[in-house]
């Protein structure tokens, strides 16, 4: 991962001896989507020309719109280490243009990039987010479908032979150096079977493509070892979740713009500020960081996900919190994202809550430094402490209220957004579950 102009390209698909190239995007629902090519369309490609059908991709357009062009990011070059065997394949991120050379309202990346230039116009020069998504680990059947047979029955930062995954992870983190991944640690988490693999924070719009490429290297080098790798945020009942914890900060000038060594806690108004919009919206961008029904099973007490509304710098029960770091480290810790979310929706709701505090100079309401976990209804009310919607049918209900986490998805995507989120939630509403024919069936 560098920067690159077409001539490097060319040059290293050569040298490289790459035959085919992906060209990557994403859809409204955070899925990876690609069209591959062989390397003799690569001019083709780099000259903006490759077209597809938007009509086939969710939430994208109607059949009578249908034509899409793939504009490719040329610092997104990089070859897939696992496939040099049967002829290399590289990739290349593109972004999304309609025929008359516009960026296209749908696509979620060029999205993300509109809500950094407002930032831009506040004076900010870069977002910067360090990602921590978890996964688990579950074995395959003999026809190399997942089972819910976990690989190992470790626990938080465990070592072999009881972390059975450690081989799997390495050979992960592995590939991930060397497709260019800077990584900072890699360990078992708090559940069997789950995992966690941290790499250094990038600029908004780098990081988000890093946790794509991410889950895709994650996916396949797990089932090389026999194993399905899953971004589910609760696969398994009475265990804790998968989080994505997103830590980001704001920069100006090279200059953190959270840190000031003579304020309180050594943070800045305009982290403040920020902290102070995160709150104000967190019920709002709920649904675009937590979006599928699962992620409700996560968001509940007893398994150190954050439930409630509230921030602090000095314990983990709330949604925000502030790691100890500062100076160039400073930054705010959003707690709530699992990784099923669209990592540019999710961003892109992110920065646009803060931008909101700042924006209008919002105070940040008081910090809440008790384990909230320990509180009781009328203890969260008096301390301020609000309740993150319950489940994905609230949460979509709180979005619909919100102009700036609607302004900050745009109407196309917020309109494609809720009408695909109703259709999952009625699925899963009218469908009858185990559970109640556990319940139900004899007692009736």
């Amino acid at each position: 991962m560098g920067k690159y102009t077409r001539e490097d390209i060319q040059r290293l698909a050569k040298e490289q001896d790459v035959r085919y190239i992906r060209l990557q995007f994403t859809d409204i629902l955070g899925t990876i989507k690609n069209v591959e090519i062989p390397v003799s369309q690569l001019d083709k490609a780099l000259d903006n020309k490759m077209m597809f059908d938007g009509s086939s991709i969710e939430g994208f357009v109607r059949i009578e719109e249908s034509d899409m062009q793939l504009y490719p990011d040329l610092d997104t070059w990089v070859v897939f280490p696992w496939t040099a065997e049967k002829g290399k394949v590289a990739r290349l991120i593109c972004d999304i243009y309609t025929p008359e050379g516009e960026p296209f309202a749908g696509d979620p990346r060029a999205n993300l990039k509109r809500v950094l230039k407002e930032m831009e116009e506040l004076g900010f020069t870069d977002f910067n987010l360090g990602p921590e998504p978890e996964f688990f680990l579950f074995k395959l059947d003999e026809k190399g479908e997942p089972t819910l047979e976990l690989n190992d029955n470790g626990g938080y930062f465990d070592l072999a032979p009881t972390d059975l995954g450690e081989n799997c992870r390495r050979d992960i983190v592995l590939e991930l150096e060397e497709m260019g991944f800077e990584i900072e640690a890699s360990h078992h988490e708090v559940a069997p079977g789950q995992h966690e693999i941290d790499f250094k924070y990038a600029d908004a719009v780098t990081a988000c493509d890093n946790i794509q490429t991410f889950k895709l290297v994650v996916k396949t080098i797990a089932r090389k070892h026999g194993l399905h790798a899953t971004f589910m945020p609760k696969p398994l009942f009475g265990v804790n979740g998968s989080g994505m914890h997103m830590n980001l900060s704001l920069f100006k000038d090279g200059k953190n713009a959270f840190f000031d060594e003579s304020g309180e806690l050594k943070l800045s108004e305009t982290a403040y500020q920020f902290i102070a919009g995160t709150v104000k919206n967190a019920e709002a961008f709920t649904a675009i960081c937590n979006p599928t029904v699962n992620s409700y099973k996560r968001l509940v007490p007893g398994y150190e996900a954050p439930c409630y509304v509230a921030w602090s710098a000095q314990n983990r029960s709330p949604l925000i919190r502030i790691p100890a770091s500062r100076g160039m480290s400073t930054r705010v810790e959003v707690r709530s994202v699992d990784p099923s979310a669209n990592p540019y929706l999710a961003m892109a709701v992110l920065l646009k809550a803060g931008l909101d505090g700042i924006k209008n100079k919002m105070p940040a309401p008081a910090p809440v430094d008790r384990n909230i976990y320990a509180m009781d209804k009328e203890e969260r009310e008096a301390e301020g402490v609000r309740d993150l919607p319950a489940t994905l049918a609230a949460a979509l209900e709180v979005l619909k209220q919100n102009d700036t986490i609607k302004d900050a998805l745009g109407e196309h995507i917020l309109e494609h957004f809720i009408e695909a989120k109703e259709i999952e939630w009625d699925m899963f509403r009218t469908q009858v579950h185990p559970w109640e024919r556990e319940q139900y069936m004899s007692m009736y």
